[in-house]
């Protein structure tokens, strides 16, 4: 609470403990270092420009810098999003840790939780966002930290090994640099892009692959650098498209650009729908061949989509047919009620598939973590499944289902 008589530093001080107050209510705090760290760090001093009410919000990310037609290259994320990952990393007193992605109060944080015993590497490619960390993580108080100006796909062999790995940017691949200098028992926290959508992994070493021990829902500034992607966008009609990680010759875009015209045929599971996030990750590793259709508000006005499209959800093709899912409240489930709708010459093939796999999700796997997600690096002797697999630069990703 604040009131007219308190100076700066005392409003900021206050603010920051009502952010961790609702930091905790919202579960992204569990542990007494992590809030100690938010509460101690000043988060506006990260935010310069902003008032003091959007530095210490705690579900609004910050741009810090946009590239030429409005993009977002580097941004102070959420705290709430921070938190989680903190936590996620379980670091203790005397950790070497590397950041990649720099901004400054990440930075400041993992310095808080290593003591002055540990060491801090905060890399990034970015010269402004460097000399920008470098000046505000001195201006708090942290400039104990180290910031380096790299290409983060190599790591910082100099500093290496070390406890913890915590990537601040979207990433499409794991790079041998960083399982190389992660130590036998370390961690790597990263957001990482898997078939058009983001996790946010806690991966250990078991043997020569990593394995989840957690992983949550989360959206970042992709990677720069030699470690960037971009995914492929296939449009189909006006206001309507594909995105897709792979190369999009294998779909018959011609095809699937008729059955947009085609009637459109509805199946509905029977099955609750719920958890839209975990849902999403299962169906996404358990389709052949699968997309993210997305389609304008306006043509979901108009009737012609479901809702879900508005913000891309997966989709099942085959040939010059597709499938994606949908909603409808449903009084006896106590919700809603999970379906598809379908078009083309094999709508009501590719229906059926996928309320198959909606069934399938809610009776044997409709909780939280409910998946197991290995990376495989390509110099690791495992053998590699058919089913789950997503392939990338360096390795594969693995996803199984408890």
């Amino acid at each position: 609470m604040t009131t007219p008589h308190m100076d700066a530093a005392d409003i900021a001080a206050s603010l920051r403990a009502a952010m961790v107050r609702e930091l905790r209510e919202m579960d992204a705090v569990t542990s007494e270092p992590v809030a100690a760290a938010l509460v101690t760090v000043p988060r506006h001093l990260f935010a310069l420009g902003e008032p003091l009410e959007a530095a210490y919000a705690a579900n609004s990310a910050l741009v810090i810098k946009r590239d030429g037609s409005g993009l977002a290259l580097s941004s102070l994320s959420a705290a709430h999003i921070q938190a989680v990952m903190l936590e996620q990393a379980e670091i203790e007193p005397g950790m070497r840790v590397l950041e990649v992605g720099s901004g400054g109060y990440n930075a400041a944080l993992i310095q808080e939780l290593v003591g002055a015993e540990g060491k801090v590497v905060s890399v990034d490619i970015d010269p402004d966002i460097v000399e920008r960390a470098r000046d505000c993580l001195k201006a708090a108080g942290y400039d104990r930290v180290e910031v380096v100006l790299a290409d983060a796909e190599n790591g910082v062999p100099e500093e290496a090994p070390y406890d913890r790995i915590i990537v601040t940017a979207g990433a499409w691949d794991i790079p041998p640099a960083w399982v190389d200098q992660l130590s036998e028992a370390g961690r790597i926290v990263v957001p990482l892009r898997m078939e058009g959508l983001t996790r946010t992994i806690a991966f250990e070493r078991s043997g020569d692959v990593l394995v989840s021990r957690s992983y949550c829902l989360s959206g970042f500034v992709p990677m720069q650098g030699s470690g960037s992607f971009s995914e492929h966008v296939v449009p189909l009609a006006e206001g309507v498209a594909l995105r897709v990680d792979e190369e999009p010759q294998r779909f018959d875009i011609e095809a699937l650009r008729q059955a947009l015209d085609s009637p459109r045929l509805e199946r509905w599971s029977g099955a609750a729908f719920d958890l839209p996030d975990e849902l999403e990750l299962f169906l996404l590793t358990n389709m052949p061949q699968v997309a993210m259709l997305h389609a304008s508000e306006e043509l979901v006005a108009q009737g012609r989509f479901a809702p879900s499209v508005t913000r891309g959800v997966p989709a099942l093709t085959r040939g010059g047919s597709f499938a994606y899912r949908t909603k409808r409240p449903d009084e006896e489930i106590g919700g809603f009620e999970s379906g598809v709708f379908a078009h083309g010459p094999e709508a009501e093939a590719v229906a059926a598939e996928y309320v198959e796999l909606l069934q399938r999700w809610a009776s044997d796997h409709r909780r939280r973590g409910a998946a197991r997600i290995q990376y495989v690096p390509k110099t690791a002797r495992t053998a590699l499944p058919s089913r789950g697999l997503i392939r990338k630069r360096h390795g594969a990703v693995v996803v199984s289902w408890l």
